[in-house]
C-alpha cells in the first residue's frame, strides 16, 4: 500500500525539522572574521594568531577548536560566547598581588584552548568547542555596561585561554580603556608577536603561565615549547604591561632545583628582579589524577632558590596560612600586605611605599 500525500509531507516537515534542531545554534548566528590569517591556494587560510600557524583546509577548524575556514575564511566561533562570567572575583585570585589589592575583577571566558596541559583545572570549558558547551551571548558593548554598573575597576580575560578570544577580549579591552576602565589577563602567553603587542595597548595587567623551563616538559603536559611564552613576557615588559608570574610546581616533574633557578635568574635578567612570581600547588586533575599535591617542603624550596636569585616578591599558592601569600618589603623584611587566600587582612603599603621603611614598592596601588 503506497503511503498518502499528506503522509508524505508530514515525513518530509519531521525530517527537516529534525535537521534544523541538529544543528549548532551557532550556525544560526551572524560570523565574525577572525583576525591575523593569511589566505593560500585553494580556499586553505593559515592562521597567524598563535605559534602553531594551523594550516586549515575548508571546512575544518585550528587546533583550538573555535577558529574555523568557511569558503576561504576565517571565522572565529567564539565571539560574544561567554561559557564563565563572575563579577565577584578578587583579583588576587588572578592571581596579580601587586596590582590593585583588594579590589574585585569582572571575569570572563569563552570555551576553547591554544594549548592542551594535562593537569587543566578548567578542563570542562577550555578543552570543549564553543557548541558544546553552554553560553551567554554578550557583544562587547554590553559587557563594559554591566561591568561600569557592577562596581568593578578591571574586566579580567581569564578561566581559559583569552588568545583564543582575541576579537572579542580585544574589541572589549578598547572599548573598556575608553571608559576608564582597566584590562586584565591571564594567559599561557603562547600568542605571535604582532597581535600581543596590539592588544598590549589597551592592556594593563597580565598574569602569564610559565609552566616549566624546558621544551620537553611544555611538549609532554602541553602540547607546545617554551620559548614563545618567554618571548611574550618579554613584549609585556618592552610595552609596560604588569606582569606577574605563575609557575604551577608538579613534583618530580618540573620542580628540579637546577631548572627552577635558571628559570629564576631568567626573570631576573629579563624581566626585573620586581617581578612578582607565584609559585603554584598542583592537586590531581584532568588527566593527571594520579598524581599527589605538590609538597608544601617542595614549594618552600622553589621559593627560597627564587629569593636567592634576587627576586624580590616570591609567593606560594594555593596553599591558604602559607607566610608565602604576604608581601614582604625588600628592605625592612616586614610583612605589608597579610593575606589568606584571596582574602586581605592587612596592607601597609601607603602610596605605593612601605609603611615601615618608606621603600618603593613595585606594582600599581591605587
Amino acid at each position: 500500500m503506497k503511503p498518502s500525500f499528506r503522509f508524505v509531507l508530514l515525513l518530509i516537515f519531521f525530517q527537516l525539522t529534525v535537521c534544523l534542531l541538529a544543528q549548532p545554534a551557532f550556525s544560526q548566528e551572524k560570523l565574525h572574521e577572525a583576525l591575523y590569517y593569511d589566505k593560500l591556494d585553494n580556499s586553505t587560510v593559515q592562521c597567524q594568531l598563535c605559534p602553531r600557524k594551523c594550516v586549515i583546509p575548508e571546512g575544518r577548524r585550528g587546533f583550538c577548536g573555535v577558529r574555523e575556514n568557511r569558503g576561504g575564511i576565517l571565522y572565529t566561533l567564539s565571539y560574544g560566547k561567554l561559557v564563565s562570567i563572575n563579577d565577584q572575583d578578587p583579583i588576587e585570585k588572578k592571581p596579580l598581588f601587586h596590582f590593585l589589592p583588594g579590589t574585585r575583577t569582572f571575569s570572563i571566558a569563552t570555551a576553547g584552548c591554544n594549548l592542551k596541559c594535562k593537569f587543566c583545572q578548567n578542563w570542562e570549558i577550555s578543552q570543549k568547542r564553543p557548541e558544546e558547551v553552554e553560553y551567554v551571548s554578550l557583544e562587547p558593548q554590553e559587557l563594559v555596561r554591566k561591568v561600569k554598573g557592577s562596581g568593578c575597576l578591571t574586566i579580567a580575560y581569564t578561566y581559559t585561554e583569552p588568545t583564543i578570544f582575541y576579537e572579542y577580549m580585544f574589541d572589549t579591552a578598547k572599548l573598556a580603556r575608553a571608559e576608564g576602565l582597566k584590562n586584565i589577563m591571564h594567559s599561557n602567553g603562547y600568542i605571535n608577536e604582532e597581535p600581543l603587542r596590539q592588544l598590549a595597548k589597551y592592556l594593563d595587567a597580565a598574569n602569564i603561565d610559565l609552566k616549566g623551563f624546558t621544551d620537553d616538559y611544555y611538549s609532554r603536559f602541553t602540547e607546545a615549547s617554551v620559548e614563545p611564552v618567554l618571548k611574550s613576557l618579554k613584549i609585556l615588559r618592552e610595552e609596560g604591561v604588569h606582569i606577574e608570574i605563575t609557575n604551577l610546581i608538579l613534583a618530580g616533574f618540573n620542580d628540579d632545583s637546577e631548572n627552577i633557578t635558571k628559570m629564576c635568574l631568567w626573570i631576573r635578567d629579563n624581566l626585573g628582579a620586581d617581578t612578582p612570581l607565584h609559585f603554584s600547588r598542583a592537586f590531581p586533575m584532568y588527566k593527571l589524577t594520579s598524581i599527589n599535591p605538590t609538597p608544601v617542603e617542595t614549594l618552600e624550596r622553589a621559593r627560597k632558590i627564587a629569593m636567592d636569585c634576587g627576586l624580590r616578591y616570591v609567593y606560594i599558592g594555593n596553599l591558604a596560612g602559607s607566610s608565602g601569600e604576604n608581601t614582604y618589603c625588600p628592605k625592612c623584611k616586614k610583612a605589608i600586605i597579610q593575606r589568606r587566600g584571596y582574602f586581605i587582612l592587612e596592607n601597609d603599603v601607603v602610596e605605593g611605599k612601605c609603611k615601615f621603611c618608606g621603600e618603593v614598592i613595585a606594582g600599581v596601588w591605587k
